[in-house]
This record gives structure tokens, C-alpha cells and sequence, in this order.
């Protein structure tokens, strides 16, 4: 039954007034003294017991044991209400209005809150501090309203904690507040929007491609930056250039490099080796004298403390780790972690967060330990503070340690390598933005050799400062983009130098170089440029991430995204007919919208009427095109089908591109498109029977390897994907096979012998309740599980629905 009395939904009344009837208005004071029981007038019975609610199961016992026994914790592990998954679940005729219901595996949690709930006095709602939290919150709190059968009977209160300490929970405990409306229309804003745009432009997908593929408001745009990216690749033409590099000696003093800058003043562009060598052939000929000698002190100034998007780039630039995985690890620390000789214990501050703030309890601790243990030369004489951006919502602090004394050889044994490096990088970050700045004496000196100018530079560590704490933040790893370079490491050391001392030449040394095309985005540069151009917010850009190689729009090759031609179909539609909703400009102002809604000081349903308005308008003028857009894929295939004699057209399936009969379904012909197999790429190794080169493919069963020569030769072998963990039963291979033809499983390499099998994918990752080996990852339509086979530890990894 719905909470309008009708059967099939759950449609819950958003406006202001009507909200606040049915949420808790009044804002709960801390108690001085111990309240007695809340007794019914109609029944005489007595509520008693408090309840919190969380949204994760993890954080249940961390807070249980802050709580000694005074409250009862329980999770409703994420949303329990969501819209339907088969229809709309928007009312677009009546202002708007959301249709939710109770998802299918939150049935169970949802009974059990009610009946824990029911004989309750008070209950906290202590769901995430967020939108998605907030929202959470109004859910429950208006179901548990619904079936109350003593209306006010019970205290509904919201709490919140940045961090999940014992301090920050009873202070939390202790300062109750009303459900903030803002916050959970923006959440609710945000969802019927990319469900409008996912219900509205998906189908025209369908239309010219195949069904199954989605379109989202932000995960277009993100697709859109790989593609763009991947034109610009193939659009580039490298340009030869060349350099020259003297090697020179000081009498008695030493051996220093220098690079050629100028000629007679000016910057000199040698384009290739004939420039060079002329060049080269003129310095042979001078006399190099030190020309003008420049040293100064420079001040490198300190990193501010991790928000989600730069903790995601250090971690990928570090680790390698994607951007869901760098969530996933901070998760369990922000939820809590055994640490021997505390318990459970939360160790960083929520880390979905755009902002830099920093509390000053916090500083003060940072700054104390830094005085302790590396001395007051490291501690600033007044607190650091850094400018958040200004789109920053502020809503939280940055991502810091819960105790700065709480350091890494204080918690090494109790945290696993990936969660110990994940807090690694936290800890020192923060300290360092703690500290002071590092001082560097530079040298720069310029060379005359007659009209040319050669200039070397030289660089000394005179303090380390915050680099004592933190070292500097890495390069992109290798296949990725590199960081410029800021000037903070130290350089080659040079010999005392003055002016006018003579110098000896001992080699010229002209290298080649080329012109390099933009890098391909990595999960660190695509959440840089995702959070430079304000496309999503902290909490999306890992699932935007995960979502487009879910649905194998764009490929991850070693690190770097690659637009499949799926992905750059796809993209070319969406782009084609709704440019002005599928780029930057829209959703970076979306977002800004979004926030307005937050603030209160935009109409969420306002920003709905005006969007759709323009949505439906974009999709009469597209709609047309369709059949068009859809004839050009098909190509014009001169062969003709063998079965009816029909024409073959190409479409589109789960493995790519292949020739079917225009007369489908009366014609079922359909076959690969020659030349154009099934993906393959060639691979080290030559055929054992004909000595040609080996191709790996991918067939409805799986990949494989097969000679290149085919269908002269016929040799093909099993390709073996390992899982990357070890079988649990006799510690062989687990691999990736499929059965009947399309659904995957995971068996062991040593079968038959061992039979062992799961379903889902094994992820290395251990179980941080039984610590079993690995875990399982099991994916639905818009929904990534990640749990334990041995025991009920499990969660909700992030994803995009249509987003």
C-alpha cells in the first residue's frame, strides 16, 4: 500500500508546508536531565529506547561501541526508496511529481526498521551527510510517520558527524536538527532529471543503433571529453624539432650541463638535423664565458589537504588505483577499521567533499604534533587556511586524519596494503598542509658563446619544511599525462660560478625530439578535467567512471581511456542532435542549479518545468532524423543476403558490428562482417602450425587465440583472463569462462581436478569483518554489489544511473 492509500507506490508529498506536517519541525534541545518514557494518551503505553540509523553496516559497530549500549544502531544500507526501474516514475503532467517504491532488496531492511522503530521514543536519522543521506532520511521518516498509529508519538530527529569518532557522534547525539528540505529536493531534483534525460533520449539510441544503450546527463559529457580527446589524437601531426646541450667544464671546480636558448637575443627553433648541425659546427668554433649569474631564495609552498577529486589523482598517479577504488578504500576508513588496542575506530573525515575547510580543533592538534615530534621550526606562527573554489559547496571539511596523532606506524598492522596506502597519503597530506613552506636557494646562469646564449639551472634544498611530511606529488604514471613541472624538486647542482669566468667546452650534445599529441585521459586527468569544468560533483565522478566502461563505451588499456566505436557512436548522436544539453556549459550550470536548489534559492520543480521544456523541444526536432541517421550506419552493402536474397545491412550487437538481412526478424541471416571480426589485436607468439602471427579475438565464447591466417589455418587456442586471485580450495588460477555462450563465470585453472565456482567476479580485495581472501563483485543494471561469500559483510559500490 502506498502512502497516499494507493496500492503500487509510494508517492511522497514535497512540498515545503506538507513536508514539514509530516517531518519533525521542532528542533530537539540537548537534554540537561534524563526524559521520562513518551506515553500514548490513547493506549497508556509507554515508548521508550532510541534508535539510530545509519547508512552502512560497517559504521553500526563503530558507533555501537561509542554509544555503550544507550542507543540502538541499526543500517539501511543506502536508499531504500528509489524510482520504479521499469517505468518513468515521473508525472511530467502533474508538476513533476515522483512515483517511489520500496527496492526489491530493501523489502527486508525496511520491515525491520518499522518493527524496531515502532515502540522507539526517539529516533536518529545519522545516514551520510549529504544529499543522498538527507534524502534517506525524509524516506524513512516520512514511512515511519505513515504507519505510526499515535501521530507525534516519537521524537524524529536528523544528525550529522563529518567524522565517526566518539567525540564527533555524542556531540552530534547532543545537536539534533530538522530534516533540511533543501538538500533533499536537490537530491530529488537531480534524480528525476537524469531519469527524464536517461527515459527520453535512451530510446532514440535504440532507434539508430541497438536497445540496451543508455544516454545520462552527466555521463555524456564525460564520454564526449574521451572522444573529443581521441579526435584530437588522431588529428595530430607530429613536428620535428631538435635541441642542443653542451657539457662544459670550470677549471678545479666541476662538470655541468647547459642547454642552448638564444641566438642574438632571440629564442632560437632549430626544425631539423640540418639546422642542428649547423648550429653545432658554429659552437665548436667560440669561447664560452659565464655571462650573467641570478641566485635567489624561493619559498615552495605547502599542498592543501585531499577533496575527493585530488585524492583520486594522487592515488591513480601513486597506486594506479581507478577512481572507484580509491572510494571504495577511503570508505572503509571514513566507516571504520579494528585498530589493535582502540577497536573500531573511524579514521579520516567523510571523503566526498569539494571543500578545504579545516576545523581549528584540528589544526591545533596537527600543529602541536608537528611542534612534538619535528620541532617548532616546522610549525607555522599562524594557522594555514586554504581558498576553497568557488563553486565548493562547503558542506564538509577536507579530507584529514580523525587524529593526527594517530600516525602511520601507529596503524600499519591493523590496516591492509591498499588501506594503508590510501591512509598513508591522507595523513601526510594533511600534516603537511600544516607545516611550513620548503626553501630552495636557485641558480640560473647564462652562457655567451659569440651570437649564442646557452643558460643551465641549479637548484638546492636549504629547508624541507612541509616536505619532510610530504613528498611531492607524483608524475602521471607512464602511458599517462605528465604534471608540468613546478619547479619544486631539486635540480642538477652547479659549480660556484661568476661572471666572466671562462669556461671549457667538452661536448655538444644535439638531440631529436618530436611534437607530442594531448595524452589520453587517465582516471586522474579525467577527474581533473571533470572537476576544472564543475561536470558532477565529488560523489559522481567515480561512478562516471565506472559506468562508461560498464558499458563498454570506452576501453581502460593500461591506465588510459580510449573511446571504443560504440562509445564514439554514441557519443556523435547524442552530440549531433542535443548539443545544447550534452556539453560542458549545460551541466557545469545544471550543477550550479543544483546547488541554488540546495541553498533554497531556486524552485526545484521551477528548474524541472524549464529543463523539460527544452528536452522535449531538442527531441521533436531530432526524432525525424532517426531513420535517416540509422540508414547511414547501415551502409550500402552491395552483397546480398544468401537465404532470401535480400539486402545485408550492418547492425549493431553485444559484440560490435555484423552484416544481418534488411528482412529481420522474417530473415534471421546475420553473420561477421568480413575483415571486421570480432575485436582482435595481434599478440607476441607465432602459430605452431603455419608460423604466422597470433591474433587475440573474442567470440561468443570468450577469448581466444587464433592464427591470423584464418580460414586457410585453423589453429586456435583458449585464452586464459586470470581473476587475480588465488582459488580458495587448492590455490590454483581463478579464470574467466562463460557458459552457454554468454553469461560469464569464474572457475578454477586446475578443473576438472578442482571444482570450485562462483558467479560474480572475485576482486583482491579482503574482507574487513572475516577477513576471507577476496570478495565478489556482482553487477546489475544500475547497481554494483561488492560482498563476502563467508560471511554478510557487503555494500553498494557507487554507480551512475543514466547519469
Amino acid at each position: 500500500m502506498s502512502a497516499t492509500g494507493k496500492p503500487g507506490g509510494h508517492t511522497l508529498s514535497d512540498s515545503t508546508e506538507e513536508i514539514k506536517k509530516k517531518s519533525p519541525a521542532k528542533k530537539a534541545k540537548p537534554a540537561a536531565k534524563k526524559k521520562k518514557a513518551v506515553k500514548s494518551k490513547k493506549s497508556g503505553k509507554e515508548k521508550s529506547g532510541k534508535i539510530i540509523l545509519v547508512e552502512s553496516p560497517t559504521k553500526v559497530n563503530t558507533i555501537k561501541k561509542f554509544v555503550a549500549g544507550k542507543y540502538k544502531v541499526l543500517a539501511t544500507k543506502g536508499h531504500i526508496f528509489d524510482l520504479p526501474k521499469t517505468k518513468l516514475g515521473v508525472d511530467v503532467e502533474n508538476d513533476f511529481t515522483p512515483t517511489y517504491i520500496v527496492m526489491k532488496d530493501k523489502k527486508k531492511i525496511l520491515k525491520e526498521i518499522k518493527e524496531e522503530t515502532k515502540n522507539a521514543a526517539e529516533i536518529y536519522l545519522a545516514t551520510d551527510p549529504d544529499r543522498e543521506g538527507e534524502a534517506i532520511c525524509w524516506h524513512v521518516a516520512n514511512e515511519i510517520l505513515r504507519v505510526q498509529k499515535e501521530p507525534g508519538s516519537q521524537k524524529i530527529v536528523r544528525v550529522t558527524f563529518n567524522e565517526i569518532t566518539k567525540s564527533a557522534v555524542l556531540n552530534a547525539l547532543d545537536n539534533p536538527r530538522e530534516i533540511n528540505i533543501n538538500l533533499v529536493n536537490a537530491q530529488q531534483a537531480r534524480r528525476v532529471l537524469d531519469r527524464l534525460v536517461g527515459y527520453r533520449l535512451s530510446p532514440l539510441l535504440w532507434k539508430v543503433l541497438r536497445k540496451g544503450l543508455s544516454a545520462g546527463r552527466v555521463q555524456s559529457v564525460a564520454l564526449k571529453l574521451i572522444v573529443d580527446r581521441q579526435v584530437e589524437i588522431d588529428a595530430f601531426n607530429p613536428v620535428e624539432y631538435w635541441s642542443v646541450k653542451g657539457l662544459f667544464e670550470k677549471l678545479n671546480a666541476g662538470k655541468f650541463e647547459a642547454k642552448l636558448t638564444e641566438k642574438n637575443g632571440e629564442k632560437i627553433d632549430l626544425k631539423a638535423e640540418p639546422d642542428s648541425a649547423v648550429v653545432v659546427a658554429e659552437l665548436q668554433n667560440q669561447q664560452y664565458t659565464v655571462s650573467d649569474v641570478v641566485k635567489k631564495e624561493r619559498r615552495r609552498k605547502q599542498y592543501p589537504p585531499f577533496i575527493t577529486s585530488t585524492l583520486q589523482q594522487d592515488a591513480a598517479k601513486r597506486f594506479r588505483f581507478t577512481a572507484q577504488k580509491t572510494m571504495m578504500l577511503a570508505q572503509q576508513l571514513y566507516e571504520g577499521v579494528e585498530i589493535k588496542g582502540e577497536g573500531h575506530v573511524g579514521l579520516i573525515t567523510y571523503m566526498r567533499t569539494d571543500s578545504l575547510r579545516v576545523s581549528a580543533e584540528a589544526q591545533q592538534e596537527a600543529m602541536k604534533y608537528i611542534g612534538e615530534n619535528l620541532g617548532a621550526e616546522y610549525v607555522p606562527a599562524e594557522p594555514n587556511f586554504y581558498k576553497s573554489k568557488k563553486s565548493s559547496q562547503d558542506a564538509h571539511e577536507a579530507i584529514r586524519p580523525s587524529s593526527a596523532y594517530r600516525n602511520l606506524g601507529a596503524i600499519k598492522d591493523s590496516l591492509d596494503p591498499d588501506q594503508f596506502k590510501i591512509y598513508s597519503i591522507i595523513w601526510k597530506r594533511f600534516m603537511a598542509s600544516q607545516s611550513v613552506p620548503a626553501v630552495f636557494d636557485d641558480t640560473r646562469v647564462k652562457i655567451a658563446a659569440g651570437p649564442y646564449t646557452l643558460q643551465a639551472n641549479g637548484s638546492i634544498k636549504k629547508f624541507d619544511g612541509f616536505m619532510k611530511l610530504y613528498d611531492e606529488e607524483p608524475k602521471e604514471q607512464e602511458g599517462g599525462e605528465q604534471d608540468s613541472n613546478d619547479g619544486s624538486q631539486e635540480q642538477a647542482l652547479l659549480p660556484e660560478l661568476n661572471t666572466g669566468d671562462a669556461l671549457n667546452l667538452l661536448e655538444l650534445m644535439p638531440e631529436q625530439h618530436f611534437t607530442q599529441p594531448p595524452p589520453y585521459f587517465t582516471d586522474a586527468s579525467l577527474v581533473k578535467a571533470l572537476e576544472e569544468k564543475d561536470i558532477g560533483r565529488p560523489s559522481t565522478y567515480a561512478p562516471i567512471i565506472s559506468t562508461l566502461v560498464y558499458r563498454k563505451y570506452v576501453d581502460r588499456d593500461r591506465g588510459k581511456f580510449m573511446p571504443t566505436e560504440l562509445g564514439t557512436l554514441v557519443s556523435g548522436i547524442l552530440s549531433k542532435n542535443f548539443p545544447t544539453i550534452i556539453n560542458e556549459e549545460f551541466t557545469a550550470k545544471m550543477e550550479g542549479d543544483l546547488d541554488r536548489v540546495e541553498e533554497g534559492s531556486v524552485e526545484w520543480k521551477t528548474l524541472l518545468k524549464g529543463f523539460f521544456a527544452n528536452l522535449t523541444e531538442l527531441i521533436a526536432a531530432a526524432e525525424p532524423h532517426m531513420d535517416e541517421m540509422k540508414r547511414e550506419l547501415e551502409g550500402n552493402i552491395e552483397e546480398k543476403c544468401e537465404k532470401c536474397g535480400s539486402r545485408m545491412i550492418i547492425k549493431w550487437g553485444r559484440f560490435g558490428k555484423f552484416l544481418s538481412c534488411e528482412k529481420y526478424p522474417e530473415c534471421k541471416n546475420a553473420k561477421p562482417m568480413e575483415g571486421m571480426e570480432r575485436e582482435q589485436e595481434k599478440i607476441e607468439g607465432s602459430c605452431p602450425d603455419c608460423s604466422s602471427p597470433l591474433l587475440l579475438k573474442r567470440g561468443p565464447y570468450g577469448a581466444f587465440i587464433a592464427c591470423s591466417r584464418y580460414p586457410e589455418c585453423k589453429y586456435t587456442k583458449q585464452h586464459i583472463i586470470k581473476a587475480g586471485v588465488p582459488c580458495p580450495e587448492c590455490g590454483g588460477d581463478i579464470i574467466e569462462r562463460t557458459f552457454k555462450m554468454t553469461r560469464k563465470f569464474y572457475g578454477c585453472s586446475n578443473y576438472p581436478k578442482c571444482k570450485f565456482m562462483v558467479w560474480d567476479k572475485p576482486i583482491d580485495e579482503k574482507c574487513p569483518k572475516c577477513a576471507a581472501p577476496f570478495l565478489l563483485e556482482k553487477w546489475r543494471k544500475n547497481n554494483v554489489t561488492v560482498y563476502c561469500r563467508q560471511c554478510d559483510y557487503k555494500y553498494d559500490k557507487e554507480t551512475v544511473s543514466n547519469e
